[in-house]
């Protein structure tokens, strides 16, 4: 009898759901959800009291409306994530090219994609006749779970880029230095560098060469790019090399130092990077082959003294 209750509510689940799709659907294709809100509509003609994107107004939202429902959700979300200027950080320091809104907007998406896994999963299960209780809480630990991953994503590609980063400043500010010695700018050196180059560093070099070239000073497009890439080494460099600038002191013997410097980090780096790997390579060796090893050792003694004893 509980196992047939069960399957009534896995077909109910599914039919409802199918239901609820379709009524979605019809309701997304109506006029008056579809089209865009009168607000939407002339914000890039009042900028002045909206963002830079045009996209928000000063004036309340109507109540109703689902942009004034999903600025709301995202607002929610980006305080409980930690803020949407931590995310920016993070989107830059991975070469993203969406905004803070997308992105959560995604991380959204994907976590809807794992609730409906889940319970798609849940109802799989009960159809079989494996269901139990237990199973409602795998789609909301589905969903969360594909809502982290994709943030662990995000993560990981700007702990990725970033080791990138750091292990092409050495060759960098040696290129840049050498350069400054053969009698070039500064800002002309860069603008060698950011063209011969083809890593991530020298990409980010290139914005610089934009920025100055469209009116920032070199000094602070250069602390901009140190303050959104977050690199200690980086950072380290951009700081004396801007202080070489204001002083007036020789760029060329900075910079070389500074590489002689983040030559020394890279190999103090690998240094650590080796001891971690050789720590790691001892799990296999310490529960596979050594026990193994024992195995091999002792069972046939074993086998033999069965033998005699038989």
């Amino acid at each position: 009898m509980i196992g047939l209750a069960m399957g009534d509510v896995a077909y109910a689940v599914v039919l409802g759901t199918a239901l609820g799709v379709g009524v979605c659907l019809l309701i997304s294709l109506a006029p008056r959800w579809g089209a865009p809100s009168l607000a939407r509509r002339i914000a890039p003609y009042i900028r002045d009291v909206t963002d830079p994107r045009g996209l928000d107004v000063a004036a309340p939202a109507v109540g109703g409306s689902p942009f004034a429902w999903s600025a709301f959700a995202h607002r929610r979300l980006a305080r409980l994530a930690g803020g949407d200027a931590v995310l920016a950080r993070r989107l830059h320091q991975a070469a993203w090219t969406i905004d803070a809104a997308r992105f959560r907007g995604r991380q959204l998406a994907w976590a809807i994609a794992g609730l409906a896994i889940g319970g798609g999963v849940v109802v799989v299960l009960v159809l079989v006749g494996r269901g139990s209780p237990v199973l409602g809480l795998l789609p909301p630990v589905a969903a969360v779970a594909a809502a982290l991953a994709y943030d662990a994503w995000l993560t990981r590609a700007a702990r990725a880029r970033a080791t990138r980063i750091e292990e092409e400043l050495p060759t960098v500010l040696e290129f840049l230095a050498l350069c400054l010695s053969a009698g070039e700018g500064i800002l002309d050196s860069l603008r060698r560098v950011s063209d011969v180059g083809a890593g991530e560093l020298t990409a980010e070099l290139r914005g610089v060469v934009v920025a100055v070239g469209t009116g920032s000073p070199l000094s602070e497009s250069l602390t901009r790019l140190a303050a959104g890439l977050e690199i200690p080494a980086l950072t380290r460099s951009i700081d004396q090399l801007v202080a070489a600038i204001e002083r007036g002191a020789p760029l060329a013997h900075v910079l070389q130092a500074q590489a002689i410097d983040a030559r020394e980090d890279a190999k103090r780096t690998l240094i650590e990077r080796a001891g971690r790997k050789e720590i790691y390579m001892l799990f296999p060796l310490v529960f596979l082959i050594l026990p193994l090893s024992v195995l091999f050792a002792v069972f046939p003694g074993i086998f033999m003294l069965r033998l005699g004893l038989g």
